[in-house]
């Protein structure tokens, strides 16, 4: 028998119901591959806390497994919290099951005394984070998996400084998670510690978004196309949008019901072009200026723009972060409120382009591993003694001031929008900011490849590829002399000239970095909520005139491309 099939029998019997033991006892009978991928291993926590696709199994998102992660998380809260009321707010999004997940979540919760604040109805993550510290919360959970296929659901955690689980807390709630065995999880609710949370809530948010605004030039005469692409932020992106002055919102209706098949598109993910088509149709046919499209839970957000030609271009979320950093930066100086205490964050597979725009208002960029819950992170270590202006990574998500400790679709698609309408009442547009920026502070280009792979046989392949690029280092790449390797897993950052190395202060991480003389930057890492590796190249090069930009942006792009093809990506 194997490993998988003796976990599984342990489903067969009590405390697991009549409906999960006969699923169970189907998959044991049919054995295989479906057995092997629900039963093989434990849901773990990634850069995005639970993950998976819903079903019967130990590997799998469930009744049983988040009652588990629930139950623990409970027992580590009543741990650290032993003198006081603890309190935890709940947000779910548009996805199957989401609701009911979110409600029996607090079921849990509230069996082991903490009191719950349950949003009524879905909510972009965003708004959940908000709520921790609005509400003076220990803890927070949001039912989501953000723009995964619709087989899946996920379950993030927050801690109470309203950022995801970060260590010792993430490792900590697993080893209690760990521990609890299937009997031991409270189902017996207590409805008096469980409130209903909602528009007060919003409104304090939404009043914290207007906030942000730092010009409301141009805000009149910008025409939006915007979608919610079935999911929550069709519930504050719209609303935020007006408070800020935007008269011109055109809405794609067919995407702004939420529904977890997502049956629009191929995926709800705003970073994958086919997500937008609708609103770029809409737009093309509106003679609109920008599309903004936000994923499920309204973290992430993707903008097209008209290019130098008038036509709309999807732009990527390393483009994005920089016009917006840029403006940031730039109305934050104009307006007096640089004093030299102030920063912004990114990630390491974000471009170094923000960092380059930061040096240059004399504002410290610190950089920390994949994922908001580091950004938030750095947050909390400086909390008091310096102001955080903004920051983003390469995935598409921004965050605006310290309110929201997250990745926000919501503020960023105010911000971009309000970026958009001060470069157009300027006569120039994002575009040509973009380009501007190029030219100022230096031309980079990025490309990102993810190679998909399943189940237990592809997570052996990606730990392969990864084993093969952290031992099997090239002198040379596309021509280009490999002049510096960062092994985030051993904290080993070596120069390869004179083999001298020194440590990389972040937590450990699976993540190589290879740096060329040309200043090329190339990456690999596995995903932390998804099957996938991922691969990062940025390149670089300078744009001496504005004139030149088609010409250097191929330049660019052949480079990437011999780059990407000599790496078999």
């Amino acid at each position: 028998m194997t490993q998988a099939a003796e976990r599984a029998q342990a489903w067969l019997k009590a405390p697991y119901d009549t409906e999960t033991q006969k699923a169970t006892q189907a998959l044991i009978d049919a054995g295989g591959d479906a057995l092997n991928d629900a039963f093989y291993q434990d849901l773990d926590f990634g850069t995005g806390g639970l993950r998976g696709i819903m079903g019967v199994g130990t590997n799998r998102i469930n009744k049983y497994t988040l009652g588990a992660a629930t139950q623990g998380l409970a027992n580590y809260l009543n741990k650290q919290f032993p003198d006081i009321q603890i309190k935890v707010a709940i947000a779910h999004d548009s996805r199957h099951n989401s609701k009911p997940f979110a409600r029996q979540v607090a079921e849990v919760l509230s069996a082991n005394g903490i009191k719950v604040f349950l949003y009524e109805d879905l909510r972009p993550t965003p708004a959940l984070s908000f709520a921790i510290r609005h509400l003076d919360c220990q803890s927070g959970i949001v039912l989501t998996a953000s723009h995964n296929p619709p087989a899946y659901n996920g379950y993030k955690v927050y801690w109470s400084d309203g950022g995801q689980l970060v260590p010792p807390h993430d490792k900590a709630v697993i080893t209690e998670v760990r521990a609890v065995k299937a009997d031991e999880i409270r189902y017996d609710a207590n409805p008096d510690l469980i409130e209903m949370i909602g528009d007060a809530v919003d409104q304090a948010y939404l009043a914290k978004v207007k906030e942000l605004s730092l010009s409301n030039q141009g805000k009149e005469d910008l025409s939006v196309v915007f979608t919610s692409i079935h999911g929550t932020s069709i519930t504050l992106v719209p609303p935020a949008l007006e408070n800020a002055g935007f008269k011109k919102v055109s809405i794609v209706e067919e995407q702004a019901t939420p529904d977890g098949d997502f049956p629009t598109v191929a995926s709800p993910n705003p970073e994958e072009a086919e997500a937008l088509t609708m609103a770029l149709k809409q737009a093309e046919k509106l003679g609109a200026d920008m599309v903004i499209g936000t994923d499920p839970d309204a973290d992430r957000v993707g903008i097209a723009v008209r290019n130098l030609e008038g036509e709309m271009e999807l732009l990527n979320g390393n483009q994005a972060a920089s016009v917006l950093i840029y403006y940031l930066l730039e109305r934050w100086k104009e307006n007096g409120k640089l004093t030299g205490n102030e920063y912004v964050a990114k990630t390491i597979v974000t471009t170094d382009l923000i960092a380059d725009i930061a040096k240059a208002y004399d504002v410290p960029c610190p950089e920390c591993l994949t994922g908001f819950k580091w950004i938030a992170d750095i947050i909390r270590q400086r909390e008091g003694e310096a102001t955080f202006i903004g920051g983003g990574e390469e995935s598409y998500g921004y965050m605006i001031g310290d309110f929201v400790r997250d990745k926000d679709a919501v503020a960023s698609a105010v911000m971009l929008a309000e970026t958009a309408a001060y470069a157009k009442s300027q006569g120039s547009s994002f575009y040509e900011m973009m380009v501007e920026v190029y030219h100022k502070f230096g031309f980079y280009l990025e490309k990102l490849v993810s190679l998909k792979r399943e189940g237990m046989k592809g997570q052996q392949e990606i730990a392969q590829m990864m084993e093969d690029f952290r031992t099997k280092t090239p002198a040379t790449i596309a021509g280009e002399k490999i002049v510096e390797v960062l092994d985030y897993q051993s904290s080993e950052h070596r120069y390869v000239a004179d083999n001298r190395t020194e440590a990389i202060d972040l937590p450990k991480s699976n993540v190589v970095q290879f740096v060329t003389d040309q200043g090329t930057k190339i990456t690999a890492r596995p995903s932390g909520t998804e099957p996938k590796i991922k691969f990062y190249v940025s390149v670089k090069g300078n744009l001496a005139d504005t004139s030149e930009f088609a010409v250097r942006k191929a330049e660019l792009e052949g480079r990437l491309e011999a780059i990407t093809k000599e790496l078999g990506l």
